[in-house]
């Protein structure tokens, strides 16, 4: 027989007997002419695939459903499927390419013998079961994959490396479970595909090898011949069998890259990227041009997003962390996104996205995504709600007070605090007044001081965390103090002017605006250095419904004082749910506050410094948080280049090394999480200004200045 009528009996027989039926002696004389591709193999009619998209394919069975029969029965079924529909694609393969070399389609034909038997495999373990092929709906995912290719090295790249190299990792995983619940003549199956698969994978690496460009590296080569919905995601498993793709010849740069590749294998992910100086183009424009520290801190935080997002969501980055980094996050427990250069945003407009989940909505984040809108599929809104005049007020400080100011006015968002306002809370004398001009800001300043507060600051009502303000401490107002405010007003600029409290303890309330409302997220400590910059933030056990022990133990009050500031801040929620509606506003939200002492030595709460319409470094630690132990303590911190001279190290990496060694993580559960430990949360290779560090204990962190580092300067979006 001819190997071309062979290949053909294979590809259009419409009976399994015919399809599996071992032929005798082949010639490949007369390969003929290249066949075009058809829309499906001939299968029998129980076989045939299910139409693409039509929700009826069954699902795979958990592995405690295994110890049923019907169910161990159903994962030989999707494998049997499998192994049928890959011999039929070599049968495709044959006929597709009659030019390809003698030895490679001999290769194809032994791998094909294989396959039929691993099939017949499968049917006689399906029928121990009381299942047979055919008995569930089929999927012809593999087909619409892989039946398109064009040249052979599509064929070894899409079926040879990613599904037979993925089976690596299943082949072991379900011989373990199906060995477990006593079916050893599956789990034997399962070996010996296992053992077959590391022969295909070195069959299909060989040819791959000499038709790729040979200036290229295996794993570019691969990333860059895999055709959409293909991606290396689909090359792998649960866990990643390194001994057998080892022993298939595949090399340790190559393994160590598919370990931490992440991309979506169907759900529609979501788009993420680290925008870090919305408010400063809110400020200035276009114009803006933020300070070489500051780019350069935007740059080595830009992974952070990866922190926010699941793993097959995309944060856009403009350098892709390395694989020794993510591999380092992928040990600690964290999913994994997909990383995309953001100078190529345009290639995401093909596939299908979720949403959009910049650090921040604003002008800079809008020009930049924009392109995307056609392509969300998992929200419904209005484009020009993702960002407009309402919300861009929200990042205004003068709002943040004007809010503040009617909060406390309005005694039906006092909760029981209807007749005055308790002693635990500030008055309306502590709230900032927004001025436009100098006389109006020297009218503020005179009205505040003959309150009793002589000592006041006054910020700029948009602007980078911790920059432009102006500290008024002196008895007189100086020149330059005038000179700034004038020159503000000069650019339109509106001010902020408000006393300068003794603050006692800062902490912030992170929370999301979904479309069926305002959700708090947790409560975080936050340590600020004296220009309000961030410094570090941290987390207590129950951290998402109770606010900082750290907090509550300043006041001299009632032992109920935590439940209390919590029916207030219940109050404080619905008031700003109403207003972010107003704005048309969805997304994250944080509320910076702080507890500081009177003039009596009283401590009082000012529960609202500013409001963020945006992600922040508490949202950051609230995300992370999900990754520790019960009752776990959890510190985030940013160290910079001040305080790294200061503890006497040269670079970040020997700092990052010496954490390692203090502080090293312990895991404990299955999935693992930390228990212990420091992480460094973007890579200290090719940090130059900021490392973020992640740790976690049994006991409070002191992340008092002294201990979290000096003031950095950088101007991070806390």
């Amino acid at each position: 027989m001819e190997l071309r009528e062979f290949a053909e009996l294979v590809l259009f027989a419409t009976s399994l007997e015919e399809k599996l039926r071992a032929p005798g002696e082949l010639t490949d004389e007369r390969p003929g002419p290249a066949l075009e591709t058809p829309a499906a193999p001939g299968r029998p009619d129980n076989l045939v695939f299910k139409p693409h998209g039509t929700g009826d394919k069954s699902e795979f069975p958990g592995l405690h459903q295994l110890e049923h029969d019907r169910e161990r029965g159903k994962l030989l079924h999707f494998f049997g499927n499998h192994e049928l529909l890959a011999t039929e694609l070599m049968a495709l393969v044959l006929l597709k390419f009659p030019d390809a070399p003698a030895a490679f389609r001999q290769g194809v034909l032994k791998t094909l013998l294989d396959e039929q038997e691993h099939t017949r495999l499968y049917m006689e373990r399906m029928k121990s079961c009381g299942i047979a092929l055919g008995d569930f709906p089929v999927s012809g995912y593999f087909w619409r994959c892989i039946a398109p290719m064009q040249h052979p090295i599509d064929y070894v790249a899409g079926l040879c490396l990613t599904f037979e190299q993925a089976n690596l990792d299943f082949a072991g995983h379900y011989g373990k479970a199906l060995g477990t619940v006593g079916d050893t003549g599956s789990a034997k199956l399962l070996e010996k595909i296992y053992r077959d698969e590391i022969g295909h994978v070195a069959y299909g690496l060989k040819w791959f090898r000499r038709w790729k460009n040979p200036g290229e590296s295996d794993w570019d080569a691969f990333c860059r011949t895999l055709k959409f919905p293909l991606s290396p995601q689909r090359a792998k498993g649960f866990s990643l069998n390194v001994a057998g793709r080892k022993a298939a010849g595949l090399d340790e740069q190559f393994i160590a890259q598919l370990n931490v590749y992440s991309q979506s294998k169907g759900r529609t992910p979501s788009v993420y990227v680290f925008n870090a100086f919305t408010e400063g183009r809110l400020a200035e424009g276009k114009k803006f041009n933020p300070t070489k520290p500051q780019a350069q801190l935007a740059r080595d935080l830009e992974n952070l997003p990866q922190f926010l997002c699941r793993q097959d969501d995309i944060v856009l980055v403009t350098q892709k962390p390395s694989v020794e980094f993510l591999s380092g996050i992928k040990q600690a427990g964290f999913p994994l996104p997909e990383f995309a250069e953001v100078n190529h945003v345009a290639a995401l407009q093909a596939r299908k996205l979720g949403s959009l989940r910049p650090w921040a909505w604003g002008p800079d984040s809008l020009e930049l995504l924009k392109p995307l809108f056609a392509s969300i599929t998992g929200e419904k809104r209005a484009d020009e709600n993702r960002f407009n005049e309402k919300i861009a007020r929200l990042y205004s400080k003068s709002w943040s007070a004007g809010f503040l100011r009617r909060v406390l006015a309005d005694k039906l968002a006092m909760g029981n605090y209807k007749s005055e306002i308790p002693n635990w809370l500030c008055t309306e004398n502590e709230v900032g007044g927004a001025v436009n001009s100098l006389e109006a800001a020297l009218a503020e300043i005179s009205k505040i001081r003959a309150r009793g507060h002589h000592r006041i600051v006054v910020k700029a009502s948009f602007g980078v965390a911790g920059s432009n303000a102006l500290r008024l401490f002196e008895p007189e107002i100086l020149p330059a103090q005038t000179r700034w405010m004038e020159n503000a007003f000069a650019h339109n600029r509106e001010l902020v002017v408000e006393p300068w409290l003794e603050r006692l303890q800062d902490f912030s309330a992170q929370l999301e605006m979904t479309e069926r409302g305002l959700k708090l997220c947790g409560f975080t400590g936050l340590q600020c250095d004296a220009r309000g910059q961030f410094i570090a933030n941290f987390a207590e056990p129950h951290f998402h419904k109770r606010i900082p022990a750290k907090v509550i133990s300043q006041f001299n009050a009632p032992a109920d004082i935590s439940g209390r500031l919590l029916e207030f801040y219940h109050g404080l929620f619905a008031r700003l749910e109403a207003d972010l509606r107003a704005a048309n506003f969805v997304g994250p939200i944080g509320i910076d506050a702080f507890v500081y002492r009177d003039a009596s030595g009283a401590a009082k709460l000012k529960p609202v410094v500013e409001i963020n319409p945006r992600h922040t470094m508490g949202r950051v630690l609230v995300e992370l948080m999900r990754q520790t132990c019960q009752n776990c303590h959890g510190s985030f911190r940013l160290v910079n280049a001040a305080q790294l001279r200061a503890e006497g190290f040269e670079d970040f990496s020997v700092f990052a090394k010496s954490l390692a060694e203090k502080f090293p993580l312990q895991l404990e559960g299955h999935p693992p999480h930390i228990r212990s430990g420091a992480l460094c949360l973007n890579d200290p290779a090719t940090a130059q200004v900021c490392l973020a560090v992640f740790q976690v204990g049994r006991a409070a962190f002191d992340v008092s200045p002294t201990t979290a580092g000096p003031a950095g300067g950088t101007g991070s979006p806390r």
